[in-house]
């Protein structure tokens, strides 16, 4: 079956995406309104909010994931959505900058609840290997499209009202999105088989821990955060200071990074036809180092230009799509059906905790110490989670039994359907041809016989 022949997927497919732009208005948003209220000091009032955000990503996610098996789904997701309708709506008329922060964390509290349990949802309802790819290619593509056109639809929106009516756009489309998620049949998660909290709670988390594969996704999760960081929180300031463009130029140059993960994010099913996920994500995390390193440099040399800033926020954009896009794949693979709640949401909380690392470093060390120096930082965080994952992740299947591990055979090495899932090769039964069986029966018969004549 076609993946988008699935009617409950269309249906929540349709919903991502819508939320996704509206989201991706009220980021472009939320950073002007940053500027309108504090001027120069706008990086760290943005780097505060998202700090905010990721705080209660690490901490609520967890808590969510751990009674998904106790909440009927559709409603959950639908009353979330809702939620988040209402903050967006209130944000336009904010005043002071702790308004900013206390509206942030009602709504990402939302978001860190919402977010993992539809990951969850999707594995569920396409349970084909190769349409489930398919989905993870596609949801990365709606991300990355968000990226892309929510920052052009911005700017064109710009050109005619206040940043404030982006809000409302925002607004509008959680009500969508809970309208689609309120018309898919969304099955409920299965039971655990947990009783005690702290299991429920860590038990995705110690998933991670246990398995080398999901230990170097750890690892790239921090390269990821290390530039994406810089692409989220540093724009806007360099975008109006030192390049002195207008509002409507910040979300051009947010769109340069969204059209590299565009592209690549629809290369990478291809890719995984032919390649192991483990290569194409290190070699993400290779490039995702190498624009990092440009950045550097453009800042250390001050050569700052439209065009070179864009083509290294492309670059890093590319090597996001190709670390980000496999990672739902490779949890999948690592996960039995039941813990796969539990799992995306360890993935989801663990990985913005690395954001929780880079969004301060980037925005309060670039408005006190400059924005190379905040770079460089990062730069090395991101070098070290590049040298870590291939270190982490060996190119080795592991047996759950036993603790014992095999080298991968070639088709596995190589990705496609036969792809390792972490358990140990069945044994060999071999059976003697069957001339050589009638043989050994005809020598024993002689022996019996002249065992009989000795007698």
């Amino acid at each position: 079956m076609r993946l988008f022949q699935i009617r409950d997927y269309r249906h929540l497919f349709g919903a991502q995406i819508i939320a996704l732009f509206g989201t991706g208005l009220a980021t472009v948003a939320l950073g002007l309104l940053a500027y309108d209220l504090a001027g120069p000091s706008a990086g760290a009032v943005l780097a505060t909010a998202l700090t905010i955000k990721m705080v209660l990503y690490v901490v609520i996610a967890p808590l969510a994931a751990a009674y998904a098996d106790r909440l009927p789904r559709r409603l959950f997701l639908t009353l979330l959505d809702v939620v988040r309708a209402a903050v967006v709506l209130a944000l336009p008329f904010v005043t002071e900058v702790w308004h900013v922060y206390v509206l942030i964390g009602v709504l990402q509290s939302a978001s860190a609840a919402f977010t993992p349990t539809f990951q969850a949802v999707i594995p569920d309802i396409v349970t084909d290997k190769a349409a489930y790819t398919r989905a993870l290619s596609a949801s990365q593509v709606a991300y990355t499209m968000e990226s892309l056109l929510s920052p052009v639809l911005a700017a064109v929106a710009l050109a005619f009202m206040s940043f404030n009516v982006l809000f409302v756009g925002t607004s509008v489309g959680f009500i969508i999105s809970a309208i689609l998620v309120l018309t898919a049949r969304v099955p409920n998660a299965r039971p655990t088989g947990q009783t005690r909290v702290r299991d429920r709670l860590t038990s995705g988390i110690r998933t991670f821990a246990a398995t080398p594969r999901l230990r170097g996704i750890l690892a790239l999760n921090l390269v990821v955060a290390s530039a994406g960081s810089i692409v989220i929180v540093s724009t806007v300031n360099v975008v109006r200071d030192e390049l002195g463009g207008a509002q409507s130029d910040v979300a051009w140059m947010l769109a340069a990074s969204g059209s590299g993960t565009l592209v690549v994010a629809l290369l990478v099913p291809r890719l995984l036809n032919r390649i192991a996920e483990r290569t194409v994500m290190t070699a993400g995390a290779g490039v995702l180092v190498a624009g990092m390193i440009a950045a550097v440099v453009m800042s250390a040399t001050g050569t700052i230009s439209w065009v070179l800033m864009a083509s290294i926020w492309t670059v890093i954009g590319a090597g996001t799509a190709m670390v980000v896009t496999p990672t739902g794949r490779v949890i999948r693979s690592a996960t039995t059906p039941a813990g796969l709640p539990a799992a995306f949401a360890a993935q989801f909380s663990l990985s913005h905790l690395a954001w929780l690392v880079t969004y301060p470093l980037v925005g309060w060390v670039g408005a006190t110490a400059g924005v190379m120096t905040a770079w460089s930082i990062l730069g090395v965080l991101a070098a070290a989670g590049a040298i870590a994952a291939p270190a982490l992740w060996p190119r080795r299947i592991t047996a759950r039994e036993g603790g014992a591990s095999f080298p991968a055979r070639p088709e596995e090495a190589r990705g496609g359907a036969r792809r390792a899932l972490d358990v140990a090769s069945p044994l060999r039964v071999t059976h003697r041809p069957r001339r050589a069986a009638l043989a050994g029966h005809r020598r024993s018969v002689r022996r019996a016989s002249e065992s009989t004549t000795a007698t």
